[in-house]
């Protein structure tokens, strides 16, 4: 029964005031929101829209972006709920551990290590890949030989490990960065939706849901979704399963609303303005990528476009190469935010689990001016820039959503699981439709895991069995909620 055990609601906020795990609370609703436009608008629409229309739902690329919406707006409302009652920093990892034991919590963690720092590095690649064209078209160029298509992508390597020396110096002179950034982005983005409009083709969005047929190969193979394989139908792409798949891969354009509960120790107001913050950035981001879904598949016919640019490659076929430009450089801009963000989630992740001696408690320390867990700032920052400089653009994404799924899943179902074990907390927002809408988030989260690969799961079950190990190794000796247990019972003994 100790791999349940619990850390309380009491004991949990009580840590925040520690000196040396002491994180500085400047954060309002419009820099938490900013925060989650910052990270959500991204590589879902500078990147993944173009592929995912090419390979699995056309022009219905934009129902897909609907259906991960949902799953994403009903698993925001569980976020909104724990982030605000208990505004500590660790997000789904802090939840669980309350709420659901010890086991749960480091699962959790584990995954959103998973989610975050491989998110950074896949977006850091999208990065490169436009900050090239970028170079290319004022003229600058950047050599192939350390490029994104290179066995060692210097570009994206150069980013990461900028954007970690920024986010250790500190959160709000990073958010300042992040303000500006995002205004670039959300101008290029309303630009394109824009501009967009006056070239769209009414024939390159009919079919707009393109009729099913066979996967590439026909037969079962490690690339195709589990659900397919495990319930005997035939691989395909495009049709109603293209759309469900196509769902399951843009699921990474959302992720972003939880990594705003991530700092929710960092909020000056966390009650009000966390619940402001997770679903306002939610909402705002996607009307904008339906509208993108719309007007890139209406400018280029669905298995014409570019998958690694689709933007600014849409325009340059219809003869405006200056957009182009312009939309590169908005896609730099852009995409810097998103990994940004995503490594100090990744950092304030690992410190929650390192303040509770699951990791080694020297990471966790924060730095005495900066106020930011430096050391583990830094070391995620050079393990992003390594797997970003290594691994073959297009290989990460679907690892990410497994490991946020995975966690949205945890939580949507601790969220009735608290509300009858402990009733008598003040929760200062409340998922309405309790326990309905819980379920409901954690069985389409589920779902949407099975359409997943299987390559992917095997990953991922080789991801979690090394999690499993260091836990037995470390974690489950050093635990302090574990070892003050055993103290207290000692001394009742």
């Amino acid at each position: 029964m100790s791999l349940v055990r619990k850390k309380t609601i009491e004991q949990s906020i009580a840590d925040t005031d520690e000196p040396e795990y002491q994180l500085k609370k400047r954060l309002t609703a419009i820099d938490l929101t900013v925060f989650g436009i910052g990270v959500i608008i991204g590589a879902g629409i500078f990147t993944l829209t173009g592929r995912a229309a090419k390979l699995y739902a056309g022009p219905g690329i934009a129902l897909s972006f609907v259906l991960a919406a949902i799953c994403c707006a009903l698993a925001a409302l569980c976020y909104a709920e724990f982030s605000s009652t208990v505004p500590v920093s660790g997000s789904a990892y802090t939840f669980s551990y309350f709420s659901l034991g010890e086991i749960f919590a480091w699962i959790i963690g584990w995954d959103l290590l998973l989610e975050l720092m491989l998110g950074a590095s896949v977006v850091s690649q999208g990065w490169s890949t436009y900050a090239k064209l970028f170079l290319d078209q004022i003229g600058l160029g950047w050599p192939d030989s350390i490029g994104p298509d290179s066995h060692v992508n210097v570009l994206a390597m150069l980013l990461v490990l900028v954007l970690a020396t920024l986010a250790t110096i500190g959160i709000k002179e990073s958010l300042r960065v992040n303000l500006v950034l995002v205004a670039i982005k959300l101008f290029v983005v309303l630009f394109v939706i824009v501009a967009g409009l006056f070239y769209i083709k009414g024939s390159n969005l009919t079919p707009f849901v393109p009729p099913s047929v066979p996967a590439p190969g026909g037969g079962v193979d490690v690339t195709t979704p589990l659900f397919q394989a495990v319930f005997g139908f035939t691989p395909s792409t495009f049709g109603i399963m293209g759309l469900v798949s196509g769902a399951s891969l843009v699921f990474f354009a959302f992720i972003g609303f939880d990594v705003v509960a991530t700092t929710a120790e960092e909020a000056k107001n966390p009650q009000r303005d966390l619940p402001r913050g997770i679903i306002g950035s939610l909402a705002i981001c996607t009307v904008l990528y339906v509208l993108v879904c719309i007007v890139i598949t209406g400018m280029v016919k669905y298995s014409d476009i570019n998958g690694e640019a689709a933007l600014a490659e849409a325009f340059k076929s219809v003869g405006r190469g200056g957009f182009a430009t312009l939309i590169s450089a908005g896609a730099v801009a852009g995409l810097t935010t998103v990994v940004l963000t995503l490594m100090i989630g990744a950092a304030r992740v690992v410190f929650a689990m390192s303040r509770d001696h699951l990791m080694p408690k020297q990471l966790g320390k924060t730095h005495p001016k900066w106020g930011t867990p430096y050391r583990l700032t830094i070391g995620i920052g050079v393990l992003v820039a390594i797997i970003a400089g290594v691994t073959p653009i297009g290989k990460l994404e679907e690892m990410v959503n497994i490991g946020t799924l995975a966690a949205f899943t945890l939580v949507s179902i601790a969220v009735p699981l608290l509300r009858r074990s402990r009733p008598d907390i003040k929760r200062s927002f409340r998922v309405p439709g309790n326990p309905v809408i819980p379920i409901l988030a954690a069985l389409i989260c589920v779902y949407l895991m099975l359409n997943l690969s299987i390559e992917t799961w095997i990953r991922f079950l080789v991801w979690m069995v090394i999690g499993f190990v260091i836990y037995a190794l470390y974690g489950y000796r050093k635990s302090r909620v574990g070892i003050e247990q055993k103290t207290g019972e000692a001394q009742k003994a």
